[in-house]
């Protein structure tokens, strides 16, 4: 079988489409609302090391470390 009969037999045989199971936009919704849920994590976690900065004092003291942040 030639090239050209091999490549009309594949274009004559029926084409297989799998269905996503949501719309596509429902993709791009779920992973920004992981984004943003991501992001409120990151967000709880600003201003720790002030929270805890005379435990850091105290640290620094008793192990001689001049240097603050």
């Amino acid at each position: 079988m030639s090239l050209a009969a091999t490549i009309a037999v594949a274009e004559g045989a029926s084409h297989v489409v799998n269905e996503l199971p949501i719309p596509a936009i429902g993709y791009g919704v779920i992973v920004f609302t992981l984004f943003l849920i991501s992001a409120v994590v990151t967000f709880s976690f600003r201003d720790v090391a002030n929270r805890h900065s005379e435990k850091a004092a105290a640290y620094a003291r008793e192990h001689g470390e001049a240097q603050q942040h």
